[in-house]
């Protein structure tokens, strides 16, 4: 038995990788979740048994220890066992806690790198999230902690000059409060919604004005003076 966990790319159907696909058509079972493109399934054989495992902000269909469970259940039964993520597995994924489950049952697995939302969404508009004399740096971080951790790891003075900032809607009135501590009120920022979709939308502000436009989700924030060079390349 083998358990293969998938990054099913940024949305856009197109950018699941070829070795993805060649494990997805080879799956008995197929645990899906919310931000993974469930036209990837048309990949699946016909017998193939896909379980919905989504979690939303605010809807969690199950929680990960159900999934994690879920998981080792299906691999006991099954061949081969196809873990299907948005994003990337191991970016924000959860992939981690899955895969220390898998070890904990002695059950066989694979990680197959999805390209995640924080490069893919800028990367397929034309933002560059580096670029020469003025981006050298990116720090990628979640816009919402665990509220059950018993304390917070995300301080928000982060110095890179990009910051990108993955399932932060909920939260971007207090987590831009915070960011201006450390970057001016004016820095540039934009939010990418459903990133590499025909219903992409790019809004545009600084720190200081960003929470007030209206913003639906999923959607990242990109922070600092490549959303100015985009807006320069966008224009010219």
């Amino acid at each position: 038995m083998t358990v293969y966990l998938i990054g099913a790319g940024p949305g856009d159907i197109d950018l699941i990788t070829v070795k993805a696909v060649k494990a997805i058509k080879n799956a008995d079972v197929i645990l899906y979740d919310y931000l993974a493109n469930d036209e990837i399934l048309k990949y699946a054989k016909n017998d193939a048994k896909t379980i919905y495992v989504g979690k939303k902000a605010g809807e969690h269909y199950k929680t990960q220890e159900e999934t994690s469970q879920l998981i080792v259940d299906e691999a006991l039964k099954n061949e081969n066992v196809v873990r299907l993520k948005g994003g990337d597995p191991f970016l924000f994924g959860r992939g981690g806690e899955e895969v220390l489950e898998l070890v904990k049952n002695n059950i066989k697995f694979e990680v197959i790198p999805g390209i995640t939302s924080a490069i893919g969404a800028p990367t397929s508009l034309g933002l560059p999230v580096t670029h020469r004399g003025i981006a050298t740096s990116v720090t990628v971080v979640t816009g919402h902690e665990d509220p059950t951790k018993e304390s917070k790891q995300v301080n928000w003075d982060y110095t890179a000059d990009t910051l990108i900032i993955l399932m932060g809607i909920g939260n971007i009135k207090e987590n831009t409060n915070e960011i201006m501590k450390y970057r001016d009120p004016n820095t540039p920022v934009c939010v990418i919604e459903n990133g590499t979709l025909p219903e992409e939308k790019v809004i545009f502000g600084t720190l200081e004005n960003i929470s007030d436009k209206e913003i639906n989700t999923p959607a990242i924030l990109i922070i600092g003076e490549v959303v100015n060079l985009y807006e320069e390349i966008l224009n010219s």
